[in-house]
């Protein structure tokens, strides 16, 4: 089933076209990464689907809802933004109180999510005072701890420790088993290589690539995603 679909997504900002008719799917039980160089469009595509951003044209469907009739997919999803943005005077666990509240619903899997990154000892301290990797690890746990349908996830282990990007991409293959839908951009090959089922690859607002690990690198007949991606945009 399609958790997500973006139909011919347009965006200007002034004379500049961000996106120039996007189409993609997400299915629930795969991961799907959008990739791309700066400024191609990836982080205003996932800003048009959560609803932050409204396109000039096009249509975007969260669990088969149209986002511009209504605000109720937004419960479905889970978001983790590139660049964590806090009450810097709340602790950790003041912060899931407050969403557990405008949600009215509980945070069920926030224990197992704050054994797995040890955060523990720090969900009663301000945000202020934390580093900026525990930091991220607070942004994942938000995003985990309601478990929603949709995960969407811009750049999610940047700031993360090796063994604690390990743990998050445990996490991930679990709930992808789970059957959820996963939509994440990276700039990390490998971690895309591992993780991901479909690659949308987005250039100047346009998709480029797109397809399996697997299918791209026999397109290309290269050993390497990176590599089979540059020949690719190349031919």
């Amino acid at each position: 089933m399609e958790a997500i679909r973006v139909e011919n997504l347009r965006k200007r900002y002034g004379k500049f076209e961000v996106l120039k008719g996007v189409n993609l799917t997400a299915d629930f039980g795969k991961v799907t990464a959008i990739l791309g160089p700066n400024a191609s469009g990836k982080t205003t595509l996932i800003k048009c689907i959560l609803g932050h951003v409204i396109p000039d044209s096009g249509s975007v469907y969260v669990k088969g809802l149209n986002t511009s009739e209504g605000v109720e997919y937004k419960r479905f999803i889970g978001y983790v933004p590139q660049e964590p943005d806090f009450p810097e005077n709340l602790t950790p666990i003041e912060i899931i109180n407050l969403i557990s509240s405008i949600r009215n619903s509980k945070a069920l899997k926030a224990g197992e999510v704050i054994e797995s990154f040890k955060l523990g000892e720090f969900m009663n301290k301000k945000i202020k005072n934390l580093s900026g990797g525990t930091k991220q690890k607070v942004n994942l746990l938000l995003a985990l701890a309601f478990d929603p349908e949709i995960l969407i996830l811009d750049e999610p282990t940047v700031g993360l420790d090796p063994v604690s990007s390990v743990k998050f991409k445990e996490i991930l293959l679990k709930e992808k088993e789970r059957g959820k839908a996963i939509v994440m951009s990276s700039h990390i090959i490998s971690e895309v290589e591992e993780l991901a089922d479909q690659i949308i690859f987005l250039m100047e607002g346009k998709v480029k690539v797109r397809g399996s690990v697997e299918e791209l690198k026999d397109l290309a007949k290269e050993s390497k995603l990176d590599r089979a991606i540059v020949k690719l945009l190349e031919e």
